[in-house]
């Protein structure tokens, strides 16, 4: 799965969520889908995006923008 596709869907199920939870539980939890439609916003113009730092540091995601779930696989 390519980074892009993987940063989408988790925007898209934080949105979902807080949207329930804002429904269900308290308006409050509309705050979620604010923080990741701003996370979207400065991602596109600073280049940072704290998921795929997490991704990188982990060692899942390669220099091709494929994030390999588990790392990657040595050649033993």
């Amino acid at each position: 799965m390519k980074i892009d596709s993987l940063i989408r869907l988790l925007a898209g199920t934080v949105v979902l969520i807080g949207s329930a939870l804002t429904h269900f539980v308290s308006p409050w939890w509309l705050l979620l889908p604010v923080f990741a439609g701003v996370n979207l916003i400065q991602s596109v113009f600073t280049g940072f995006c704290p998921p795929a730092s997490l991704l990188r540091k982990l060692g899942w995601l390669d220099e091709t923008g494929l994030v390999r779930w588990g790392g990657r696989k040595h050649d033993t």
